[in-house]
């Protein structure tokens, strides 16, 4: 009975030690495949998240950024660049080219907070010698706000100007005298300044300034 047992524990020592090593085999393997699976994940999410930003937000290669004002430098040019179209179309919007006008884009005031449509803002800004310009607001989703004087734009023909050559946009709930965009309840929000100018490249322009942009102030929340 001992002479068995002894043999039959030699002849089970073997099975446990190839178990043992095929399960660290198993293991490293499990391991390297697992690295590899990050890796490829973590690639995946950089490369998205790089593509997410260059079409959302963009770059100084694409953009062009003064205050809260973000312009595309190439949109609605047949050599923009795949970032600028893939923007435009994510919002379904058709820009001007920006050969012959600029069309800038705010999501924030001037103090960097986002504009919403529990707060009223003014946008203050002057009138251009030549050329047009329009102010809108939209949704953030770049819809249209619906409202009851089916209100969403004021351009230089139909705001109104001081003698002094500036304007104010108030936007709000409520109604106020004067050039009023209606917010309603649309939530976060979003404005939009066009400047057109047929005679010249807006991007070849010496004497259009981007300190002429509006400013976009808070005036309260509630």
């Amino acid at each position: 009975m001992e002479h068995r047992s002894v043999l039959s524990h030699s002849a089970r020592a073997p099975l446990s030690v190839v178990l043992n090593r095929l399960q660290k085999r198993v293991g490293i393997v499990v391991g390297i495949l697992g690295d590899w699976a990050a890796f490829i994940g973590a690639v995946l999410i950089l490369g998205l998240g790089t593509s997410w930003y260059m079409i959302d937000i963009g770059t100084g290669l694409t953009t062009e950024r003064h205050g809260p004002w973000v312009a595309w430098t190439s949109a609605g040019r047949s050599d923009g660049d795949p970032y600028t179209r893939a923007h435009f179309a994510r919002f379904g919007t058709l820009p001007l080219s920006s050969d012959i006008a600029l069309t800038y884009t705010a999501f924030t005031d001037d103090t960097g907070e986002r504009l919403h449509s529990s707060c009223e803002y003014s946008v203050e800004g002057r009138d251009i010698d030549d050329g047009w310009w329009s102010v809108t607001v939209f949704n953030d989703r770049g819809d249209l706000i619906a409202n009851a004087a089916d209100r969403h734009t004021y351009t230089r023909q139909t705001a109104a100007i001081r003698p002094d050559g500036k304007f104010a946009i108030a936007l709000g709930r409520e109604a106020s005298p004067g050039n009023w965009l209606p917010t309603g309840g649309a939530g976060r929000l979003a404005l939009q300044y066009t400047v057109f100018d047929a005679g010249a490249s807006m991007l070849e322009r010496t004497d259009y300034e981007p300190k002429a942009l509006p400013a976009i102030r808070r005036v309260q929340c509630r």
